[in-house]
């Protein structure tokens, strides 16, 4: 009775707190630039803020689709907008037509003819899906698809989102282009692995020692575990490295808008990554 007096009291309070710390009037909030963590939109929108998030690229100056205020779909970037045209190739690239599309790129024809085409349908470069409700779903970059050994294509930010979900992940590179299978690089959320590790009476606190710690190890093992039961088997992780140290901008390892370098990551790390694939009896964590 306690504790579901506790979750009763809270379930009022936070949410008029926060609405308190918005100015008490806010309808809504418009995401872009970056995809928006479906758990916090659900988390915002049970708070009487939601967040509206949208789609659009400077070449569309620049919004293509938007969630509605009353009309939202937790997870994708919303319908197109009135007289704006989308369509889904067969290799899963989202192209835009419509009288926000520009008209080409500055004193550069070829560069123009390589992603408009004469009837005006604009190639984005982005990996999407769209639902029987019209509603739009981006799920990566196409040139940074990975296509697996087995001919698979796989969305690594997909996947990276999925992992980041958990609370012991901060950071991650998932790897398998050309590969049998899927790996990833990560890197733990060193504070919430120390406090795990205190609760097994371990009470080290150098990270790249943690990385070899069995408690860590298993608690990745349950890392994936965990994400792979929401994937198909193809894009399911087989194994993973633990990096001690974040990458960052200042090491070239990721871009001001602090997207990965995949180019970067697998130059820099790929002793790391060879060990991923080097034998089948290798520890799925390491």
């Amino acid at each position: 009775p306690w504790l579901g007096f506790k979750f009763s009291l809270a379930k009022h309070l936070v949410p008029k707190k926060l609405q308190a710390r918005t100015g008490g009037r806010m309808r809504f909030f418009v995401s872009g630039g970056a995809p928006l963590a479906r758990h916090l939109a659900v988390f915002f929108w049970g708070c009487g803020l939601p967040i509206c998030e949208g789609y659009g690229l400077s070449e569309t100056t620049p919004v293509v689709t938007v969630n509605g205020e009353h009309d939202i779909r937790f997870g994708s970037i919303g319908r197109p907008l009135v007289n704006v045209e989308v369509r889904i190739a067969e290799d899963g690239e989202l192209f835009v037509r419509g009288p926000n599309v520009m008209k080409g790129y500055y004193k550069l024809p070829e560069a123009t003819a390589e992603v408009l085409s004469p009837d005006g349908w604009f190639a984005t470069g982005d990996i999407g899906t769209q639902d029987a409700d019209g509603f739009l779903y981006i799920t990566d970059r196409k040139k940074e698809l990975i296509v697996t050994a087995s001919g698979k294509n796989v969305a690594p930010q997909l996947l990276e989102n999925l992992l980041k979900t958990n609370k012991y992940v901060s950071q991650v590179v998932v790897i398998g282009d050309k590969r049998p299978y899927i790996t990833a690089l990560i890197v733990p959320n060193w504070g919430n692995v120390e406090d795990y590790v205190k609760s097994k009476g371990v009470h080290e606190t150098d990270v790249a020692k943690l990385c070899e710690e069995p408690h860590v190890t298993h608690l990745f093992q349950h890392v994936l575990e965990r994400a792979n039961a929401e994937l198909s088997k193809y894009e399911q992780f087989k194994r993973c490295k633990l990096l001690p140290k974040e990458l960052t901008q200042e090491e070239d390892e990721l871009t001001p808008t602090l997207k990965v370098k995949r180019r970067v990551i697998n130059q820099r790390y790929a002793q790391q990554i060879e060990e991923l694939y080097a034998a089948s009896s290798a520890p799925a964590v390491s």
